[in-house]
């Protein structure tokens, strides 16, 4: 009886403390956050609003996420300076959390209704392979698409290409005229990693995610060919000169301003790239080898959903509080996502619908149910060895400064 009393006046206490934090005296929260573009800030400011509707006295206090594939929060977990809430993956889920850097959010996502809200789809994303959750998903399955001002294809006689000696030569002529044949942000390690990723789901369907399940090896065939693939087309000049050096926004405006044929990003991309481009922007199925393996790997793509979204600190002071206020910003970004962003492609059911999707929208949605295999972003990945080595190797292919077969090597050594 003791205990029940004991266990009954401990929850009481953080209940209210909960309640006074929230109806009492302005409590800042640091929050570590992507706000970078339009599918970044737009998202983030409906919370902001929306969450001084619900909590008055809590503020965000934000920390733009660094474009490095997680080397900043990892640098702030070993200093001891994590914020209250946090954005991650589950590509370094397995070191926060060997660090006890994660709150366990079971109980909060369940009080919440969150746990109810996620998609009977999507269920895998808010559970960790121990069965707890750590972070709340606001993202659905994602893909990785390639995709094409086909403007600049008709001005120069061009057909779309299907295989990749057809991207080649229209990389000839596009470079002939001082266009980028394909822009890319390979600064970040997953941009250039999805293009490996691309070209290996024409030999294996598994792509990167095979790689880091184990189920494929970095020296199988298919992945020796894919890279021996990237490393052409970067000597062919498909890729821009600098592309590892090359920021998000730089690479995004190559295409947007029509200096750029073609851009690979995931399909949140969709609005910004209509909008600036209109029926000019188009996405296309991956080139293959042949036209007879284009035609057979059309429904295999590259991407998909993760175990991924906003953490807490467990040493937060406000670590309940933090927690709660994580769960409804998820949920708010899912609510903006397919409202103001025009992307039904969330993880909650929140009561939302949006009948004026873009052309490009409509079109992957009505091929999703085609799809009969996809892979995984970086973030997605659950070795985080791998995690670093395949966004590091890729970057080494696309510069064009190492072969296949020492980046092969390399990522085999590593592995090892």
């Amino acid at each position: 009886m003791k205990k029940f009393l004991a266990l009954l006046l401990a929850a009481l206490l953080v209940f209210s403390c909960v309640s006074a934090l929230a109806e009492g005296e302005k409590i800042v929260l640091k929050i570590y956050a992507q706000y970078a573009d339009d599918d970044t800030k737009i998202p983030y400011d409906y919370a902001v609003e929306k969450l001084a509707e619900a909590y008055p006295n809590v503020e965000l206090e934000l920390i733009v996420q660094a474009q490095d594939d997680g080397a900043t929060l990892l640098s702030l977990a070993a200093g001891g300076q994590l914020p209250d809430i946090y954005q991650t993956g589950s590509g370094i889920f397995a070191t926060l959390r060997q660090s006890n850097q994660m709150m366990v959010l079971n109980d909060v996502a369940e009080r919440t209704g969150f746990a109810a809200k996620v998609y009977d789809t999507c269920k895998e994303f808010l559970y960790s392979d121990d069965g707890n959750i750590y972070a709340f998903p606001y993202a659905g399955h994602e893909y990785v698409l390639l995709y094409v001002n086909k403007a600049l294809f008709e001005q120069y006689n061009l057909e779309i290409p299907t295989t990749f000696d057809e991207l080649k030569a229209c990389a000839e002529v596009f470079n002939a005229n001082g266009i980028v044949p394909m822009a890319l942000f390979a600064q970040e390690g997953w941009n250039a990693a999805a293009v490996y990723d691309i070209v290996a789901t024409r030999y294996n369907a598994g792509g990167i995610k095979a790689l880091d399940n184990g189920t494929a090896s970095i020296t199988d065939e298919a992945y020796v060919k894919a890279a021996e693939v990237v490393a052409d087309l970067a000597q062919a000049g498909v890729f821009q000169t600098g592309a590892t050096s090359t920021n998000y926004d730089q690479a995004s405006e190559m295409f947007l301003s029509g200096k750029a044929a073609m851009f690979v990003n995931g399909q949140w991309y969709i609005p910004d790239a209509e909008k600036a481009l209109g029926e000019n922007a188009i996405w296309i199925p991956y080139p293959s080898y042949s036209e007879e393996a284009f035609e057979a790997s059309k429904t295999a793509f590259c991407g998909s959903g993760s175990v991924s979204g906003y953490a807490v600190n467990p040493d937060s002071p406000n670590a309940e509080l933090a927690a709660e206020v994580a769960a409804f910003i998820s949920e708010k970004y899912c609510e903006a996502k397919i409202v103001l962003r025009s992307s039904p492609l969330v993880a909650l059911d929140v009561g939302m619908t949006n009948d004026e999707l873009p052309v490009m929208m409509q079109d992957l949605v009505a091929t999703i149910p085609t799809m009969t295999s996809t892979t995984a972003f970086t973030w997605g990945l659950t070795n985080p060895t791998f995690t670093e080595a395949i966004g590091t190797w890729s970057q080494a292919l696309i510069s064009g400064e190492y072969s296949a077969q020492e980046v092969i090597d390399e990522i085999a050594a590593v592995m090892e």
